[in-house]
């Protein structure tokens, strides 16, 4: 099945199978929130270990899939991937104070960017929109590297990537319309709302892919600049959201359980 998947994609023009691709985790995202129509209420526990898997694959994947082969690009030189990665996290940064969100279980007066009369529930879901801008990136850049044909870009690694991608995103899809229903929303609503958070990732990706494919100078950066963008997501939102109970350590080995999962997945099948 593998290998149909990979055949797929290699006879796709790498743009749409990076849409393809996004649109997979955005799905994933929507199947994760339909469990809103199965399940009352969350175990906080279940959560924090399913956030620090999240952080674990985002972690694994801004290494693995993103900086390294940034590094590998530039013939082992250092300069476009530290430029790249502070760009994407300064670039996180600037989204950080101007969108207006609110972190799970964050209370609303805790809320951050520009002073809004949005309600809360609409602040929740543009937080994890803002975590989800960094992983259609991603996808989409490593999708625009084959399309460009540069040298060690394959749709083995952007595959493997998608599917990284998707498998942090179930958890996260469940862990945002939970707390819509615990805020009176009806069922089909807080679904809505918890698969809404990710459709920026087929914007995203796509938009990633066709600005490598049109100035291929700047995979590099451009890798760079989504692996900077998902670690800034990850120390700022992730690991902060695990820490404020009591399942500190039970969320430390999520992380590290995400983290060996998406490892795996690249080199395996990368």
């Amino acid at each position: 099945m593998w290998d149909n998947v990979i055949d797929f994609f290699k006879n796709t023009d790498p743009v749409l199978g990076a849409f393809i691709a996004t649109v997979f985790t955005w799905l994933v995202t929507a199947f994760g929130a339909s469990f809103v129509f199965f399940f009352k209420s969350m175990n906080r526990t279940v959560l924090d270990v399913a956030l620090g898997f999240t952080g674990g694959v985002m972690v694994a994947a801004s290494f693995w899939s993103l900086l390294n082969p940034a590094i590998e690009l530039s013939d082992g030189g250092w300069v476009p991937a530290a430029v790249g990665f502070i760009l994407g996290a300064l670039f996180l940064y600037g989204l950080d104070k101007v969108l207006p969100h609110l972190h799970i279980n964050f209370k609303e007066s805790e809320s951050e960017g520009v002073k809004t009369k949005l309600n809360k529930t609409l602040l929740l879901v543009l937080a994890i929109t803002l975590h989800n801008i960094p992983e259609g990136l991603a996808v989409g850049v490593l999708f625009g590297a084959v399309a460009a044909d540069l040298p060690g870009a394959s749709i083995e690694a952007a595959v493997v990537l998608a599917m990284g991608i998707g498998i942090q995103n179930f958890p996260e899809g469940f862990a945002v319309s939970m707390p819509l229903r615990r805020l009176g929303m009806s069922r089909r609503k807080s679904f809505f709302y918890g698969q809404l958070s990710a459709i920026v990732e087929p914007v995203a990706g796509v938009i990633g892919a066709w600005a490598v494919f049109t100035f291929t100078p700047i995979l590099p950066y451009a890798l760079a600049f989504a692996a900077g963008a998902m670690i800034f997501v990850v120390v700022e939102e992730v690991i902060p959201e695990t820490q404020k109970d009591k399942n500190t350590d039970l969320a430390t080995l999520g992380f590290m359980l995400g983290f060996v999962v998406m490892m795996v997945l690249d080199v395996a099948l990368g």
